[in-house]
């Protein structure tokens, strides 16, 4: 017997994203103070859309509405991928682990779009 899932936090997509935004969060601690209110918040609010519209979308009973948040988080996807490179090109700090950790949500998250695209 399949068992359904209950909650947005069963999701390995929602996991792995969480686990991304408290990387950003780790990182963007040691940025340079002058950044606070440019890069540290606009990489963290863009990390945590990503897991927020999956949680978000989980709930969400049309597919439709579903697919539209979850779109929302592969658009911060994008996003974030933008400032894992200006940080890398700023020096602020080495962004390989977080390059793949992303790449990682970027796929499972395609995933998952596409089986409920073809979803009854």
């Amino acid at each position: 017997m399949v068992s359904k899932t209950k909650s947005f936090q069963e999701l390995i997509v929602w996991q792995k994203a969480h686990q991304f935004v408290l990387s950003v969060y780790r990182i963007t601690k040691f940025f340079p103070k002058e950044e606070l209110f440019g890069l540290t918040s606009q990489f963290r609010r863009a990390a945590v859309s990503i897991a927020a519209n999956i949680a978000e979308g989980f709930r969400k009973n049309g597919k439709l509405d579903k697919l539209r948040f979850y779109n929302i988080a592969q658009g911060s996807v994008e996003e974030c991928r933008y400032y894992l490179l200006l940080t890398r090109d700023l020096d602020y700090a080495d962004t390989s682990n977080l390059v793949l950790l992303l790449e990682e949500v970027s796929k499972i998250l395609n995933s998952y779009m596409a089986k409920i695209r073809t979803s009854k």
